[in-house]
C-alpha cells in the first residue's frame, strides 16, 4: 500500500484531454512567449479574484520581487513579515538590499500575529508582508488597518491560498497587492514555476507589468529597471486547463479537509488540528498538523507507506543567512510550531478510503 503526498497524476488524468488540447493548441500558434494564453489567463484570475489588474510572472517568488520593485523598495528599507513560511518571501526582501523584519505568529492560525506588528514599525518600514500559510488567509482586515495609520502598502504573499476566502473575499483581494504561485504543488499548479500579481490600482498594474518585462513600456524602450520575469505560454495554457476544474478542487480541498479535522478530533485527541477562523475558508494547500515527537511519528508512519513532509522546520530568522540581521527578534510561538507541525497528504484526489488508513495509522503511532 503506498499514498502520495500530493497525487498529481490522478489530476492530471482527469485533465488530460483539456491540457493536452491546451498544449496543441500553443504548438500549432507557436507564440512561447507573451502568447494569447497568457491574456486569456490573467483576464480569468482577475474575474476569479475579483480584481481589476492580474499580471502574470515567471513564479510566485518572482511576483514578490516585482511587487516590491514597483513600491519603490530598496536598500536600507525594512519590510515586515512572518519568520514562519517559505524562504522565497525574505529572500526578495533580502535581494533588494531591504532587511527583513520577523514578527511572530499566531499560535492557532500560524499566521502573522498582528497584535505583534505596530511594535516593530519604524521609519524605515516600508511594507507589510503578511503569508496567507496553509491555505488560511492571514487576519488581513486587523493588518491593513495598522498599515493605513502608518500609510504603509500591504502585499500579501498568497502563494498558498489562491481559491480562499476572508470574510467573503477571495485571497489575493485583500491588500494592495496580492500574489501567488503556480508551483505544481500549489492549489492552483502548473508544470513547472509561475506566478500572478493581483491589484485594483492602475499605476501599480503598469509598473508591475514593465518590470515583469525587462522595464520596458514599449519594445526597446526601458522607463524603469525590470526582470525577465515572463509566465510561459505553454504554463499559462496547462492553467487554463486547470482553472476549469478549480471550482470543484476548492470544494474536494475543504471537504476533505473537514473530514481529516473530524476524524482527528474523535481518533486522534494527541494530534491537534488546524483552526480555521470562522470567518475564513481554507484551501488547505497542506494539511499541517501539532504532534509531539514528530520525528518518531513521521518515520513510523512512513514504515506504513505514508509519506509526510515538514512545512517549516526552521523559522526564517534562524536561518544562518538571516540570523545576524535578525538579532533581538525573538518568535517564540514560531519557534515551538516549528518543532511539532507534520503535514498529512492532502490534495483533492485523495481518497476517502486512503484518508481512513492515514487516520488509523497516525492513532497508533501519535498516542
Amino acid at each position: 500500500m503506498s499514498i502520495r503526498f500530493i497525487d498529481l497524476k490522478s489530476q492530471y488524468e482527469a485533465l488530460k484531454p483539456m491540457i493536452q488540447a491546451r498544449i496543441n493548441a500553443v504548438l500549432e500558434h507557436g507564440q512561447y512567449i507573451m502568447g494569447p494564453e497568457v491574456k486569456e489567463l490573467e483576464e480569468r484570475l482577475a474575474a476569479y479574484v475579483g480584481v481589476k489588474h492580474c499580471i502574470s510572472a515567471s513564479s510566485g517568488t518572482d511576483t514578490l520581487l516585482i511587487a516590491m520593485m514597483a513600491l519603490g523598495i530598496g536598500p536600507g528599507d525594512e519590510v515586515i513579515t512572518s519568520p514562519f513560511t517559505f524562504v522565497s518571501t525574505s529572500e526578495m526582501i533580502a535581494l533588494l538590499g531591504a532587511r527583513p523584519v520577523f514578527v511572530d505568529i499566531d499560535a492557532r492560525t500560524y499566521n502573522i500575529n498582528p497584535t505583534r506588528i505596530e511594535a516593530a514599525i519604524t521609519p524605515r518600514t516600508k511594507a507589510i508582508i503578511p503569508v496567507s500559510l496553509y491555505g488560511q488567509c492571514a487576519d488581513m482586515a486587523a493588518i491593513n488597518a495598522i498599515a493605513s495609520n502608518h500609510d504603509l502598502p500591504v502585499i500579501e504573499d498568497a502563494a498558498q491560498s489562491f481559491g480562499a476566502t476572508y470574510k467573503g473575499r477571495k485571497s489575493c483581494n485583500l491588500s494592495t497587492i496580492g500574489t501567488t504561485s503556480f508551483f505544481p504543488s500549489k492549489p492552483l499548479g502548473g508544470y513547472g514555476d509561475g506566478g500572478a500579481l493581483f491589484t485594483n490600482n492602475d499605476e501599480l498594474a503598469v509598473a508591475m507589468r514593465e518590470i515583469r518585462m525587462h522595464g520596458q513600456d514599449q519594445r526597446y524602450h526601458h522607463p524603469r529597471i525590470g526582470i525577465n520575469g515572463r509566465l510561459d505560454t505553454l504554463q499559462a495554457a496547462i492553467l487554463l486547463a486547470k482553472l476549469d476544474r478549480f471550482d470543484w478542487e476548492v470544494e474536494q480541498r475543504q471537504k476533505i479537509g473537514a473530514a481529516y479535522t473530524a476524524l482527528l478530533t474523535e481518533y486522534c485527541p494527541h494530534a491537534i488540528a488546524p483552526y480555521i477562523e470562522p470567518h475564513n475558508t481554507s484551501i488547505y494547500a497542506q494539511y499541517s498538523i501539532l504532534v509531539y515527537d514528530r520525528d518518531s511519528v513521521a518515520e513510523r508512519l512512513n514504515e506504513q507507506g505514508i509519506p509526510t513532509a515538514v512545512h517549516y522546520p526552521v523559522p526564517l530568522n534562524q536561518q544562518p543567512a538571516y540570523r545576524e540581521s535578525s538579532v533581538g527578534q525573538a518568535t517564540p510561538v514560531s519557534d515551538d510550531i516549528a518543532r511539532r507541525v507534520m503535514s498529512l497528504p492532502m490534495g483533492p484526489d485523495l481518497k476517502a478510503s486512503d484518508q481512513l488508513v492515514i487516520i488509523n495509522a497516525l492513532k497508533e503511532v501519535a498516542a
